[in-house]
């Protein structure tokens, strides 16, 4: 070893080693399509362009597309996975009985060759050379005609023909309320590139990773479809169809039979679409900010619930504007298509039967993403807790704010699915990817609920204005990028000043749990008026302490125990209750010991965590007297 260190310490020093460059940069790809629908047959051809522009350091010699429609056939990852899996998607199979036994048969196995989806990808030129482009699932590997030398651009262009599958998960057509296309993950999509390398995961039913862009596409089908879907109709006064500007009449020619409708979607990572000829295409206006479009079957059963949805999500907006900062683009549609909720580049598209709770819920978390995962467009494929618990926590929060009875934690039913998980013995860590997880169920409440907590607990550990502000500053920071579950992390440290490292290590890389207890109270020998009180830290992970000691008399006492390794001091969360900031605990002790000043007769009960935002996982320890067993 010794011989060799002046090696070492070159390597170490040389910036050609380093692991990450200390500059951020994100790729850039600009789409134009041209696709023209042929609703009978549920077809389409389309021909795209694309300008991408590699601001990375590396020369590319390949590039990969997504292929998502191809996931839809007999025999695709997606099919195999869908029947590997322990508890597969319910929308995915169909129960049938075999030998006087229920099972589950995936519904992609069964699907007709006029039922499938596919993509067929032809005449592929790079700056109109020839290059070869090789069809692996539902992924495009091409070989480029010239390398992509760091900081240039090239123009890629393609032809492709794909067939609308049978509606299974997300896009589809003909779905089980009757909306004729859900346009969802419908073209070759650009993987992203970043500073981890290329993110070509195969489709299996999970969620997404884009490239940051513009799309301008051209869409003809027939005249009697309505559309909506990303992007700004650039020729609402030639369509109509409830678009047009006001004061404005749009008729056709009596030999029309298709529409090209023209849509421009700036600066977001993602396009989607849904046609029906019985929409019914309501408008709704943000104050300040942007035009919200309804898009709902003319169904007399459901119309009611989707009116009164509509003031409440322009209620939602702006109350999401408010918190993390304001909604950028001009347009949001809210659509009824899909096979429950999936969130897209300024759209969703959702069931829009069932009863009013449960649309304005699924509307409330749907629209969130666009704060998270559309503006803060983190990796949901490997850190699908940054996407979907962070929508869940702003979801929560605003469905509290427009529910006539508030509730004091709005996230609670997030911490009793993740107590349900751990009680489970199936939990798998955050960090790993979305479709490596082996239970379906694990994944979501991993995703949803721990990662809502994620920023709930954060709260109990920085203090609630900090969150508030950490969030704020994240959006105006990390807008329009891709960040990393250490920008998050980091933002919160800088609002702060606390250390918080060992927060997104301990809960989102491992399995660790919070577990504290009282474990002895002791009145003093020497006749003055003070109690001890013995904690035990229990789990592995470790957490500061909020105690509350109510006495006898009504009074009532607080104190905190900080964690040495934060070092950092919250400020008093109840101004009302006087608090004692007693000394630090390090993590490597297991017990600590601290005094109440008043006799052990005069307590009537001491509570760790009376806030119940910290996430620890038997909380019948965390009372003295122990509170008597629920009785079942």
């Amino acid at each position: 070893m010794k011989k060799h260190s002046w090696l070492y310490a070159f390597l170490l020093a040389s910036p050609l080693v380093q692991a990450q460059s200390n500059s951020y940069w994100q790729q850039q790809v600009d789409y134009k399509m041209n696709v023209v629908m042929d609703a009978a047959k549920y077809r389409y051809q389309g021909h795209q362009e694309l300008v991408y522009t590699n601001h990375s350091p590396d020369t590319l010699k390949r590039v990969f597309y997504h292929l998502y429609n191809n996931a839809f056939q007999p025999g695709s990852e997606m099919d195999a996975r869908l029947q590997a899996i322990a508890d597969p998607d319910r929308r995915m199979v169909k129960k049938v009985k075999v030998d006087g036994k229920e099972i589950k048969q995936s519904r992609i196995a069964q699907l007709k060759a006029d039922e499938i989806g596919y993509l067929k990808i032809a005449n592929f030129k790079q700056d109109g050379v020839a290059a070869v482009a090789k069809e692996v699932g539902t992924i495009l590997e091409v070989t480029l005609a010239k390398p992509i030398l760091p900081n240039s651009s090239t123009v890629l262009s393609l032809d492709f023909d794909g067939q609308v599958p049978v509606q299974i998960r997300r896009s589809g057509r003909n779905n089980i309320e009757g909306v004729e296309f859900s346009m969802a993950q419908w073209y070759p999509k650009m993987a992203e590139f970043d500073f981890e390398g290329w993110h070509a995961d195969p489709y299996i039913a999970r969620e997404f990773h884009g490239v940051w862009g513009n799309f301008d596409v051209n869409i003809t089908i027939d005249k009697d479809y309505i559309l909506g879907g990303s992007g700004l109709l650039v020729n609402k006064n030639e369509i109509g169809k409830g678009y047009q500007d006001a004061g404005i009449t749009v008729t056709y020619p009596k030999k029309t039979k298709t529409l090209t409708w023209h849509f421009n979607a700036q600066n977001v990572h993602d396009f989607t679409w849904a046609a029906d000829k019985n929409y019914l295409h309501d408008i709704q206006q943000v104050p300040g900010g942007a035009t919200i479009h309804f898009l709902y079957k003319n169904n007399p059963k459901i119309i009611d619930n989707w009116k009164k949805a509509e003031l409440e999500t322009v209620k939602l907006m702006q109350f999401y504007n408010q918190t993390i900062g304001k909604y950028p683009y001009d347009q949001y549609s809210v659509i009824q298509g899909g096979d429950g909720g999936m969130e897209y580049a300024m759209c969703t598209l959702i069931l829009g039967e069932g009863t009013y709770d449960g649309l304005i819920g699924v509307i409330g978390h749907e629209m969130a993403h666009s704060w998270f995962q559309h503006v803060l467009a983190s990796n949901e494929s490997k850190h699908s807790w940054m996407d979907e618990g962070f929508t869940s926590f702003l979801e929560d929060l605003g469905m509290n704010e427009i529910a006539e009875k508030k509730a004091a934690n709005p996230h609670a039913g997030s911490y009793d699915s993740y107590y349900f998980m751990v009680n489970s013995g199936k939990e798998q860590p955050q960090s790993t990817h979305s479709d490596r997880y082996d239970y379906n169920q694990v994944y979501s409440i991993n995703a949803y609920s721990k990662g809502d907590i994620f920023l709930s607990q954060l709260g109990y550990l920085i203090g609630r204005d900090n969150l508030m502000k950490t969030l704020k500053r994240y959006y105006s920071e990390f807008k329009f990028k891709h960040p990393t579950p250490n920008d998050i992390k980091r933002t919160a440290e800088r609002v702060s000043g606390a250390n918080l490292d060992w927060y997104l290590t301990d809960w989102t890389q491992t399995t660790n749990t919070i577990d504290y207890g009282i474990k002895t109270i002791e009145s003093a020998t020497d006749n003055v008026p003070r109690t001890g009180v013995t904690l035990e830290r229990i789990g592995r992970m470790p957490m500061p302490l909020d105690i509350l000691v109510e006495y006898t008399d009504g009074s009532r006492e607080c104190f905190y125990i900080p964690l040495r390794m934060m070092s950092f001091e919250k400020d008093n969360p109840d101004a009302s209750v006087k608090r004692t900031v007693l000394p630090d605990w390090a993590w490597a002790y297991p017990t600590y010991f601290f005094e109440i000043p008043k006799a052990q007769s005069s307590i009537q009960k001491i509570t760790i965590d009376p806030s119940g935002l910290m996430a620890d996982v038997k909380r019948d320890n965390n009372q003295y007297p122990k509170p008597e067993p629920v009785k079942k």
